[in-house]
């Protein structure tokens, strides 16, 4: 092909990709600078009503913010539902999707429907019904257990059963997803390969652990990052559930930010957490991939 055919065919990808382009600056790139910007004033709802008592106020905001002891509760609760959440809806996942894609199994499209209907669930409805499952005294689960004997537990009031509570009603909203991104990588998967360890003598943990896994490595990383992010984003669960209690034990980054931008209108400081929040997602994403990076590296 020719310089100029060569050419051509850049700017026609340039033009098809303007669109796309256009919508990532205005709807993401910019708003992401502006929050950035944001973070380093004082703007308040004073700033509101007239834009001359807006202040420059440099890294005061951060300053501020890792002074505030309920900023690093906030994180410390967000931290533990990535821990709890990332690893179960990983597990829970690539067990229905290994569910759904074994041919012997009957009704399998009527299980990938059943699986991944609570992720098409409206959110707030879903929250709303599991409040009430997980009630005290008139919820469906302490009936239960109230059945086999055991004492109720207090799942939203209670600081040590709250985020385990909202961590498995995450993980049942949310695994749907993951399943169609795994049964996905599980179809791609050599069936040859998988007869070849059959007839070697593998057990189905075995062909699990050295064939299937090690194909779906990419996949597997993928919904990790996503999880993780996710995670990180969690906000509307905890403000349904228990509106940050009890005692802020379910309060998140972004329940945080929620508070100081929009409820009490401390713009400056809600913007800075976003800011640091941007940065931890960032970080805890990288750490998947970079894990699988070395993990390719060490193969090759």
């Amino acid at each position: 092909m020719s310089r100029t055919g060569v050419e051509a065919e850049r700017r026609a990808g340039w033009l098809f990709s303007a669109p796309a382009l256009l919508a990532i600056a205005l709807f993401f790139v910019l708003p992401t600078i502006a929050s950035l910007a944001l973070s380093l004033t004082d703007f308040d709802i004073y700033a509101l009503a007239d834009i001359r008592n807006l202040r420059f106020v440099g890294l005061d905001n951060y300053a501020a913010l890792l002074a505030d002891p309920l900023f690093w509760t906030a994180l410390g609760n967000t931290l533990w539902f990535v821990v709890l959440g990332v690893p179960l809806v990983i597990a829970i996942s690539l067990a229905a999707a290994i569910l759904v894609n074994e041919r012997m199994v009957a009704w399998r499209p009527v299980w990938r429907v059943v699986f991944f209907a609570p992720y098409v669930a409206t959110l707030v409805a879903a929250a709303v019904v599991w409040k009430y499952l997980l009630h005290t005294r008139y919820g469906l689960v302490n009936y239960a257990l109230d059945t086999l004997g055991l004492q109720p537990v207090d799942w939203l009031g209670d600081p040590r059963w709250a985020i385990p509570a909202i961590t498995l009603f995450v993980v049942w909203k949310s695994f749907g997803y993951a399943m169609l991104i795994f049964l996905a990588a599980l179809q791609t998967v050599p069936r040859e390969l998988d007869e070849a360890a059959r007839i070697d003598g593998a057990g189905w943990w075995a062909r699990l652990r050295h064939v299937t896994l090690p194909a779906i490595a990419p996949a597997t990383g993928l919904v990790a990052i996503l999880t993780i992010v996710a995670m990180f984003q969690l906000f509307a669960e905890p403000y349904v559930m228990t509106e940050g209690g009890p005692a802020q034990s379910t309060v998140t980054v972004l329940y945080l930010m929620f508070e100081e931008g929009f409820q009490w209108w401390n713009l400056g400081t809600g913007a800075a957490v976003a800011v640091v929040l941007f940065v931890c997602i960032l970080a805890a994403a990288l750490l998947p991939a970079l894990a699988m990076r070395l993990l390719h590296v060490r193969r090759t």
